[in-house]
This record gives C-alpha cells, structure tokens and sequence, in this order.
C-alpha cells in the first residue's frame, strides 16, 4: 500500500489481533498507516480464577490492549463494551460497529472469517470471533455505506462511508500474504502484553514463530500472515 490509508481492525476480545494480525499492523504503522482497533467485547470472562471477578478481568484486558497497542504504534482503541462470551452477531453490534466506520472512515477493514468453526480438527473457532465478524462484514457493507441504514447514526453527524477493501484473517482461503519477517519480535512483544491470557512462558513466542514460520512457507518470507483479500471497490 503506496498511499497512506486508515485502517480498522474488527475483533471480538482483547488479544485477538495480536494473535492473528499484529505483524501486519506492526507494518502498516511502520509505513504511515492509521491503524484503529474496534474491540466487540469487554474481555470480563478471559479467567477461570474463582478470586478474579468478570469486572475486574474486564479492566486488566482493557489495560492490557492500550499497552499492546502502544507497542504497535496505533492511532486508537475503541472498546464497544459487549459481554464476553455471549456475543451475537445483533443489529445493536452491527449499528455500533457501523458508527466507528463512518467516525474513521477506513480504507481498509480487517476482521475475522465468519464462515470457519473448525480449524485442522484441533481448534473450534470461538462464536465470539465469528459473531463479531459476521456483524463487521455486514457493517462494511450495507450498513456503512447505505444512508438511511440505521438513520439514528445521520443525527449523530456520521455520513455515509464506503470501504475499498476488505482482508478476512483466520481464512481457510488466504490470497494474500503479508511479509511480517521485520516485525515478528514486535508481534511477539505485543501479544506477551496481555500477561493475563498468556502467562510468562516462552510457548508464546515459539507458538508464534511456528504459527508464522508455517504461513510463510512457499512465499519468499520468513514470517508471514495471510489473508482473504475483497475489494469493493
């Protein structure tokens, strides 16, 4: 990307994005983007610690997400509140992510893909990533770019806003790798900041190089992340 761009990543919980897509971020900064995150949930379920109660989980992940994304560089973090773990894909979620759409006005929205719930018979995608990306796909279109959808946001002052591209993480049909060889430590150092979820151990950072070592593999990198590119434009 030659030109500068806004771009948005939609997610459900604190720490998702440095799971799956903080090498790119980590560039995009580092080229001149804009990069906003757009947390669904408050993280409050994140502990199966009888001593930590759900707000004050909610309040550890809060800070623990505005120092990852203080190690990535980036413009904002808005953090819309939904409970964890029950999140659904809802007209409410999808005029409130359609809101910060119109607010930054992104060229570029990053999200889950919806359409996974299994992945290599080792992982079940959570419903809160796929609800949250579910709404954001619907969000980026029609919500965000049809006037009289949700006409409470026009009183708000928020015109309509059309996004160019789309890039769907956590797909089975990735088109798009992105070179992340120079920002893999950064990566690693901003998932390590959510000390909550992860721990201390060195299984995170052998976790991540493994994760984006095997992405890479066939594409000229080191470390990569992949991606399933739409453009609406």
């Amino acid at each position: 990307m030659s030109a500068k761009k806004t771009i948005m990543v939609i997610v459900a919980h604190p720490d998702d994005a440095e799971f799956t897509v903080a090498g790119s971020v980590a560039r995009w900064v580092a080229e001149g983007h804009d990069v906003i995150y757009v947390i669904c949930t408050d993280g409050s379920r994140g502990s199966n610690n009888p001593q930590m109660s759900p707000e004050q989980m909610a309040l550890v992940r809060q800070q623990e997400q505005r120092e990852a994304a203080r190690i990535l560089g980036l413009k904002d973090v808005v953090f819309l509140g939904y409970a964890d773990g029950t999140l659904q894909a809802t007209l409410e979620l999808r005029r409130d992510i359609t809101r910060e759409i119109r607010r930054y006005k992104p060229d570029l929205v990053v999200c889950g893909d919806p359409r996974v719930r299994i992945y290599n018979s080792t992982y079940l995608n959570h419903p809160d990533h796929r609800a949250a990306a579910d709404a954001a796909l619907d969000a980026v279109f029609p919500s965000a770019e049809t006037r009289f959808v949700f006409p409470e946001l026009l009183d708000e002052g928020l015109e309509p806003h059309k996004v160019k591209e789309v890039y769907l993480s956590g797909t089975l049909e990735p088109d798009t790798w992105i070179d992340i060889t120079d920002f893999i430590d950064q990566k690693i150092a901003a998932l390590k900041a959510h000390k909550s979820q992860v721990g201390e151990g060195a299984w995170v950072e052998e976790m991540i190089r493994g994760w984006n070592s095997a992405t890479a593999q066939g594409h000229g990198m080191a470390y990569a992340e992949a991606f399933k590119r739409i453009e609406l434009e």
